[in-house]
């Protein structure tokens, strides 16, 4: 409830999609005296993060709007996100017009306050950053976490929806390699910041340095067979693969070695090679 009274505040439109929670009634009485909320879509199942995504998406350009802007509940945004976040889109828009699928601000882990590099993959060891514009507010990405993007509903045409069958993990890794191949740019941005917390608390501190992220096994295994799916995309960049294919053997080798639920990671990871092959 946060983030929605943070939108309400910044008297930003908005709308909700509850991906059939248990806490609906709760959750409906909670926004009713939101004055910038449009409305509750409630879902009579869960039909995944990306199915529920496209039906947000397609609400927001059925109602006239040019731009959305993509929130997971757990972000957390300050008083001028909004507007700021507005300003790096005209600023992008300035240098690639009509070729700007989305704009994101700076990722902030809220625990530690590291803030999370944007990533090109252009070379192998990308140590630094890609400017965009002179003053470094803008800079090059491949790619943009769902949370706090501003996408144009007109490049989301061109583009395609997000990919319903991923259910949840690397959806928006997936929907970025794609638009880039389409000739699109996307930029990480300065001008904002999002606190966003990626996979679950845990004591160990590799996942406190933010060297690995934690997940329950189910997780592992969307993410898993997501991404040994998109390694055979032809519009996955050779650099994120390579790089990737060396994060996912040392993690899973990790996993395998160190978790109390190894057996259902191992299982995870069974299920997940195969049916990686049977996504189209």
């Amino acid at each position: 409830m946060d983030l929605l009274r943070q939108l309400d505040d910044s008297a930003c439109d908005f709308l909700v999609i509850d991906n059939h929670s248990s806490n609906i009634a709760e959750l409906k009485a909670s926004v009713d005296p939101l004055s910038s909320c449009q409305g509750l879509l409630a879902l009579g199942e869960n039909i995944g993060q990306a199915a529920a995504l496209n039906r947000a998406l397609d609400e927001v350009a059925r109602r006239g709007y040019e731009l959305a802007l993509l929130f997971d509940q757990d972000s957390s945004i300050g008083a001028h996100f909004v507007e700021n976040l507005l300003t790096a889109w005209d600023e992008a828009q300035a240098l690639t017009p009509g070729r700007v699928a989305a704009v994101g601000p700076r990722l902030v882990e809220p625990h530690s306050g590291r803030r999370m590099p944007f990533r090109s993959f252009r070379r192998l060891l990308e140590r630094q950053e890609s400017p965009a514009t002179a003053d470094g507010k803008l800079i090059h990405t491949a790619f943009l976490i769902t949370s706090g993007s501003l996408v144009s509903l007109q490049a989301l045409a061109h583009i395609g929806p997000m990919r319903s069958d991923y259910f949840i993990d690397n959806v928006d890794l997936e929907w970025c390699f794609r638009a880039v191949s389409k000739g699109y740019a996307l930029y990480g941005s300065e001008h904002a910041s999002l606190l966003h917390r990626i996979g679950e608390d845990s004591d160990n501190p590799l996942v406190k340095r933010g060297l690995i992220v934690q997940h329950s096994a189910l997780r592992y295994y969307y993410s898993t067979r997501n991404r040994r799916h998109l390694h055979r995309q032809t519009y996955a960049p050779l650099v994120w693969r390579i790089k990737d294919n060396v994060r996912w053997a040392l993690k899973t080798l990790y996993l395998l070695l160190t978790s109390a639920e190894r057996r259902a990671f191992w299982s995870s990871l069974r299920r997940a090679l195969r049916d990686a092959r049977h996504l189209p």
